[in-house]
């Protein structure tokens, strides 16, 4: 690690630690946390600067000590959405897996990419692999998609404009294509991803609605194509529904 590197860490380790010390204090001025990190006021300064242009924290009057702000609020919401989905989602996801005999997941949006939440494995899953905690394509995978297209335009651009990665001969890497094929999957209410991501491997998925309306997860099932053909992809959408709708519910949304 160069010296440039290391003093990036210190500079983001004491910035954690001026968080930690508003958290447990609640208002704070420059003067104690140069005191605590043991550092010139003007390191503090610089510090508490970038913290507040974050949102992060936030000065309490014109000369003020300092505070949290709703940027934590913000990510503290995001991260509690998350362990809700997981918490909630996974006796869905066995009575799933066990009715359906194939391997279920929950996954939500990770910047530009699905992160897996909650995992079951059906009784005729070939495998035990783990998905829980890994990342995986918003345009090879049946999740992905339904995250992608319900995704707000403003956040959903960046990701089309980016080179999208083959990972098969089947997967979609013309932009205009997956724009199509996402237009496909709202006016559906599923998507499909066959051999896409994995030769070999089917997938469907169904969008998990939050409590303000907006699709914040999407319940998958994955099979091997033998076992999992499209005619039976497609036949279990309603079982997925069902499963969706009723993690919905959990979560607070009281649409249709």
């Amino acid at each position: 690690m160069g010296a440039t590197d290391g003093s990036a860490v210190q500079s983001v380790d004491r910035a954690i630690t001026i968080l930690e010390i508003v958290a447990a204090r609640g208002e704070v001025g420059i003067t104690e946390i140069a005191d605590e990190l043991d550092v010139h006021k003007s390191t503090a300064s610089r510090l508490v600067a970038a913290l507040q242009h974050r949102h992060l924290l936030e000065q309490l009057g014109e000369r003020g000590k300092y505070a949290l702000s709703f940027g934590v609020v913000r990510l503290a919401a995001a991260t509690t959405a998350r362990l809700d989905v997981a918490r909630l989602g996974q006796p869905v996801c066995q009575q799933l897996a066990e009715s359906l005999g194939e391997t279920v997941n929950i996954a939500v949006t990770d910047g530009e990419a699905a992160i897996t939440v909650a995992q079951e494995y059906g009784s005729a899953a070939i495998t035990s692999q783990n998905w829980v905690g890994r990342r995986s394509p918003l345009h090879a995978t049946g999740a992905g998609k339904v995250l992608l297209a319900w995704m707000p335009e403003g956040e959903r651009r960046p990701v089309l404009r980016r080179r999208l990665t083959r990972y098969t001969d089947d997967t979609i890497v013309e932009t205009a294509a997956l724009r199509t094929e996402l237009a496909r999957v709202l006016d559906e209410g599923h998507a499909r991803s066959f051999e896409e991501l994995e030769v070999g491997m089917h997938a469907v998925a169904v969008p998990v609605f939050s409590a303000d309306g907006t699709v914040g997860s999407a319940l998958s099932a994955t099979g091997p194509a033998y076992r999992l053909p499209r005619r039976r992809a497609r036949a279990i959408v309603a079982d997925l529904r069902d499963g969706a709708a009723e993690l919905s519910a959990k979560l607070g949304y009281r649409g249709e």
